[in-house]
């Protein structure tokens, strides 16, 4: 499967045509759409809409139609447009290649509907917009969708994100609080500590619950206190607990063989000649990755495929991203994802700059968001990146 790509949203498809889109999309040199099958909640500014240039899609919904008998207690929720159309059937049989970007754990309104397979922090506090990848109805019904959406649809592959745990600053609607935050007091309120992480912890060896009993008194302490930490000094604290804690670092350990498992699961289930692909993280640079559970070492092995949010405002950064990744994953496919426009590659020069830095890199397999959310302009840099790279 070659990859050139455009990420692309049921919505704004349906608005275009499916046809007229595809062949937009091959004017630009693109052979492959990556079409959202399941997306969360957001605001998206739209400049080249034509109905409207605002768009708010319905929360943690499925864009494909659902066999319900391949899912457990949580099932997927479709998407009202299902009712009218199914765009990604129309996609499918468009001549032009089709991957399907799953969003698999990120899932606020299954988050409140199945609250206990939600991430739960040291206080015992919920978090609903982040499914936990230990929990076993959350990794069944990540499971169901890959397999539901390679058998019941013409789709080349999958790109799998959020397989993993959310950090706790995530961008909640409305997220609100009244004291600075850092580093060490994100990542320590980031931690699951669920009866699913606790117990696989245990079985391998892990004191989890008088790990989970420690993080909640030094966060209490924190929070009574009149401290704020500077950036510097929280990050080295984070460094030097991972390091001298064992407990912890063992229970970091635990969350990677999670999502890692979570992946291999879902390629042995998904149909042989469909390509998975990982986007491992939100993390910037991507080598952060290893906090959400994502050894990209391990996830490289387990789909041969990482697919990189190489979201930087520079060429340089850009290159510097991948000599680290290429550092991590060795002889791995790797696929970028790029952003040309504000706030990543902001001028053409610097974009073009990045893909010609990507393919003397070895990344041949690239893809481009969102097109959607691009001005006109920006897509044109797409078409005059890939006739370069010809």
């Amino acid at each position: 499967m070659s990859y050139k790509a455009i990420y692309a949203y049921a919505w704004d498809l349906a608005e275009e045509g499916v046809g007229n889109a595809v062949g937009q999309f091959r004017d630009l040199g693109l052979d492959t759409v990556t079409l959202a099958g399941t997306y969360h909640a957001g605001k998206f500014l739209r400049p080249h809409g034509k109905t409207g240039k605002v768009y708010f899609p319905e929360d943690g919904t499925a864009y494909f139609n659902a066999d319900p008998s391949r899912y457990g207690t949580i099932k997927p929720i479709a998407n009202s447009m299902l009712a009218e159309r199914d765009v990604l059937r129309e996609l499918a049989g468009s001549g032009i290649a089709t991957n399907v970007w799953l969003v698999l754990l990120h899932n606020s309104q299954l988050g409140l509907r199945h609250r206990e397979a939600t991430v739960q922090n040291a206080f015992g506090d919920r978090y609903v917009y982040s499914l936990c990848a230990s929990n076993p109805d959350a990794r069944a019904y990540a499971i169901g969708l890959a397999r539901d959406v390679t058998e019941n649809y013409p789709v080349d592959g999958l790109s799998l994100e959020s397989p993993g745990f959310a950090p706790y600053a995530h961008g909640y609607h409305h997220e609100f609080a009244l004291m600075r935050q850092n580093r060490w007091f994100n990542n320590l309120m980031g931690l699951c500590f669920c009866e699913h992480c606790l117990a696989g912890a245990e079985a391998r060896g892990v004191e989890a619950r008088r790990l989970k009993a420690r993080v909640a008194e030094d966060l209490a302490a924190y929070l009574a206190s009149d401290i704020d930490f500077p950036d510097d000094m929280a990050e080295a604290f984070w460094l030097a607990d991972v390091q001298a804690d064992g407990a912890l670092r063992l229970y970091l350990d635990y969350r990677a063989s999670a999502v890692t498992s979570l992946v291999a699961e879902i390629r042995a289930a998904v149909r042989a000649n469909a390509t998975v692909a990982v986007i491992p993280s939100v993390a910037r640079p991507t080598g952060g990755a290893w906090y959400e559970g994502s050894d990209l070492a391990a996830l490289a092995h387990a789909t041969g495929i990482i697919e990189v949010c190489f979201y930087e405002p520079s060429a340089m950064r850009v290159k510097s991203d991948l000599f680290d990744i290429r550092r991590r994953t060795g002889t791995a496919t790797l696929r970028a994802i790029l952003r040309p426009s504000h706030p990543d590659l902001a001028s053409k020069d610097e974009f073009l700059a990045a893909v010609a830095a990507l393919r003397a890199g070895g990344v041949d397999e690239l893809a481009f968001y969102n097109w959607g959310a691009l001005r006109q302009a920006n897509i044109a840099w797409i078409g005059e990146a890939l006739k370069e790279a010809r």
